[in-house]
């Protein structure tokens, strides 16, 4: 089940009350153009160009209408002269606008003072339609100036995603003043936008995962709680010249603090089957009900995807654990203190004995491990199965161990809390594990002589249908035996190249079985594998 969250998030620039003001008053405010910004931020302003012996630039910026009121989102566009930033008169824009996928409208715009606000609205309506407001708002009075604001209304405006623009200017410095070649633009505008996926672990029940995405709107959201992967699909244009316009992209992970399989230590993310550097993730657990992974795609990774074959229609994102093992992490409240915490054996039983293994680190010595006194327990609906004070170490080979008999009558979510660090009524946090835990392994079987055809595909030397017809019959005769998947319909038989990459990869045994299946999952979920 998917929810779309009403409340979306600014990336950046002003209200546009406040920066329509800020551009009128170029004696006030000093403006820096020393960044230029690309497609997948909030803003994007373009290096200068001559016209009539000067620089001049266009500025695209993105803010919500009044975020106390309404949700709808304005975008302004104007020309600047770069040297004395000041906005250009009588300038006429061709704007060409869209959404994602969707054309939004072609049309001529005249502006008196070289500034548009678009006004995006959602209203259920079987078009897109434009409604202009015309009049001095305050802003505009107080230097005699009428402001320009023009209503696009249609279905969904209003939601976050990537708004594209590709703007000719015709005019500038008066009406009369026909440029002979127009000065073309193309920029792109991403509104952050929040879905929120619900799902109900085997271990931890109802959860849910929010997704914020920087870039557009992503679809196709799936967890798997038996590898921990969380995947979805955005689109993307695959091209050099949209990779150079994309400054990043950005993408959130916003997951409970009580779905313990999640608190891991750090997660890897996949595009097309390409394997991102560790760099991009950054974990935020400075907030007592969740964490926030942060993804960060600059331009370098993305042309690593690029450059290695991808030359599908968009990103098709896989997120998981960074180790099979668990080692889980959570911050104390006072945001001082990082607790690491791994368990022996991987599966707690009921009746058995188990081992915490845990370290205390300094979150502003670069999670240095420290000596602290502390107060560790275990506990399950309030009711304390084990408890143990004492002084953590600071060594970074040692690591403090907690024994215990879980008893016969426990089994669940349990609760490793620890509390009073340094003394410190609010230095407290803790993690949920699981006793008993439900299992949902997944049966994997590819026998050797496979791989040749694999890699006779990858090399070229059998064609897409030989091969998928090849697989189909391993296995509907179950020679090839892989986790059920939900299988798809498509009208593309087309088979993504990051697959025959990694049917290559497998084939040299670079890549385990797990990964190679994925493939083949993802071209049933597809519907191009049919059995």
């Amino acid at each position: 089940m998917e929810k779309k969250y009403v409340k979306k998030i600014q990336t950046s620039g002003h209200n546009l009350k406040n920066y329509f003001l800020l551009l009128l008053l170029p004696l006030l405010i000093v403006f820096a153009f020393d960044d230029v910004f690309g497609h997948g931020v909030g803003s994007e302003t373009f290096p200068p160009v001559e016209l009539d012996g000067k620089q001049v630039t266009i500025e695209v910026s993105s803010s919500q209408s009044n975020p106390e009121t309404n949700d709808d989102q304005q975008i302004s566009i104007s020309m600047i002269d770069f040297d004395s930033k000041i906005t250009l008169r009588d300038v006429t824009f061709q704007i060409k606008a869209e959404k994602g996928d969707q054309f939004l409208f072609n049309r001529e715009f005249k502006a008196d003072n070289g500034f548009l606000v678009f006004n995006f609205v959602s209203e259920d309506t079987d078009s897109v339609v434009l409604e202009e407001e015309t009049g001095s708002n305050i802003f505009g009075s107080l230097l005699g100036l009428d402001s320009r604001l023009i209503h696009v209304k249609g279905p969904k405006l209003s939601e976050g995603g990537l708004y594209k623009f590709d703007i000719s200017v015709l005019t500038a410095d008066g009406y009369s003043n026909t440029l002979e070649d127009p000065l073309v633009f193309n920029a792109g505008i991403s509104i952050a936008q929040t879905s929120q996926h619900d799902f109900v672990d085997p271990n931890f029940g109802d959860q849910n995962i929010h997704v914020v995405t920087y870039y557009d709107e992503i679809s196709d959201f799936q967890y798997d709680p038996a590898s921990k992967e969380i995947r979805y699909s955005m689109p993307f244009e695959w091209s050099y010249s949209n990779i150079n316009q994309t400054s990043v992209v950005h993408e959130e992970l916003v997951i409970p603090k009580t779905f313990g399989d999640l608190l891991v230590s750090g997660f890897t993310m996949f595009i097309n089957g390409v394997q991102l550097s560790d760099d991009v993730t950054t974990i935020d657990d400075f907030f007592s009900d969740g964490r926030i992974v942060h993804f960060i795609i600059y331009q370098k990774e993305l042309l690593t995807v690029f450059e290695n074959g991808s030359n599908e229609n968009g990103m098709n994102f896989v997120i998981k654990p960074d180790r099979d093992y668990p080692h889980l992490s959570s911050v104390t409240e006072n945001g001082q203190f990082r607790i690491l915490v791994s368990w022996e054996p991987e599966n707690l039983k009921s009746n058995s004995n188990a081992k915490i293994i845990f370290d205390v680190t300094d979150v502003f010595l670069k999670n240095k491990p420290v000596s602290t006194t502390y107060e560790f327990s275990v506990t399950q609906n309030n009711k304390v199965i084990f408890e143990q004070n004492g002084v953590s170490t600071n060594s970074r080979e040692e690591h403090n161990v907690v024994e215990f008999m879980v008893p016969q009558d426990v089994s669940g979510i349990v609760y490793l809390n620890f509390n009073n660090l340094d003394n410190n009524d609010l230095a407290r946090t803790n993690i949920p594990i699981v006793i008993d835990r439900v299992t949902t392994q997944k049966e994997i079987t590819i026998p050797d002589w496979i791989r040749n055809n694999a890699l006779w595909w990858s090399q070229k030397q059998i064609d897409d249908n030989t091969f998928v017809q090849g697989i189909e019959y391993l296995i509907k005769n179950k020679i090839i035996v892989i986790p059920v998947t939900e299988q798809g319909s498509s009208e593309s038989s087309e088979i993504p190249s990051w697959i025959r990459n990694n049917a290559a990869w497998w084939a040299e045994g670079s890549i385990d079985d797990k990964t190679f299946v994925q493939g083949l999952e993802f071209l049933i979920q597809k519907g191009i594998i049919h059995i």
